[in-house]
């Protein structure tokens, strides 16, 4: 009678492995359950890639190209702060680059151009010309 039961139990333990295996708690680390912070995802699935927006066309509240997104400066506090423009040129040669806040700029609904309010390829010209530290 012993026998059953304990076959029983046995593949009863067996069946139920898998299932306790898929539990949903979060991987320990040092003591500390580890959880997904669901808001950070919602918060990139609406931004932007920075790879997209680099070469990005810019353009004024009139839709007139006033250049293009060059890079970004990233502050030690992990904050966009500064958009690098090129402004003229051609394929890169013989551009004005220029250092614009990046809170100036607002981009399009599909990430497809980026405007900066106000601007003309004029006024951006007359900035100062941006040159990368040594």
């Amino acid at each position: 009678m012993k026998a059953p039961i304990t076959a029983s139990l046995i593949a009863a333990l067996m069946l139920s492995g898998p299932v306790l295996a898929q539990s949903n708690t979060a991987p320990v680390a040092g003591g500390e359950l580890i959880g997904v912070q669901t808001s950070a995802e919602v918060l990139l699935a609406t931004g932007y890639r920075a790879s997209k927006l680099l070469g990005a066309t810019v353009v004024n509240t009139k839709g007139d190209k006033v250049g293009k997104v060059e890079d970004f400066l990233v502050s030690p506090k992990e904050k966009v702060t500064v958009a690098i423009l090129d402004v003229g040129g051609f394929l890169g040669i013989g551009a004005h680059r220029v250092a614009i806040a990046a809170d100036r700029l607002e981009v399009a609904p599909k990430g497809e151009k980026v405007v900066l309010p106000g601007a003309t390829k004029d006024a951006l010209k007359a900035l100062p010309e941006f040159k990368w530290a040594r």
